[in-house]
């Protein structure tokens, strides 16, 4: 999956906006004022490019997962980090590559946006499932 990809799906999930409250470069994708999703070219640590000349830099995104998932995950997908910049124990970073299977990272996102809406209050969580 590339970037577009992933920005085009993340903000087809009901009621998501994106916002930059990080600045130009991190892509924020919330439903209710509560994040889901971030994206960003990669900054730092594994999977970073920064002595790529080219300048092709992967895109990075965080996404909340359970635990145990998270855990899992990590240890299936080399590309699969724990979360950049987040709490590691609930939030994984994935980066683009080309390694993960694109229905997978469609997988991580639609786990990522149900434990965001489970959180929420029942009113809430009726007006997004209205477009499930």
């Amino acid at each position: 999956m590339d970037v577009d990809a992933a920005k085009k799906y993340l903000i087809n999930k009901p009621e998501t906006v994106l916002d930059f409250p990080f600045g130009a470069d991190v892509y924020v994708f919330k439903v209710k004022r509560k994040m889901f999703a971030t994206l960003a070219i990669g900054k730092m640590g594994k999977g970073d490019d920064s002595n790529n000349d080219s300048g092709n830099k992967h895109w990075w995104m965080n996404l909340k997962c359970d635990p145990d998932e998270a855990a899992i995950l990590r240890d299936i997908f080399p590309a699969v980090i724990p979360g950049y910049h987040m709490n590691k124990a609930l939030w994984n970073t994935i980066i683009l590559d080309g390694s993960i299977p694109a229905g997978e990272i469609e997988r991580m996102i639609d786990n990522s946006f149900q434990l965001v809406v489970d959180k929420m209050t029942k009113k809430d969580q009726v007006s997004i499932l209205l477009h499930l």
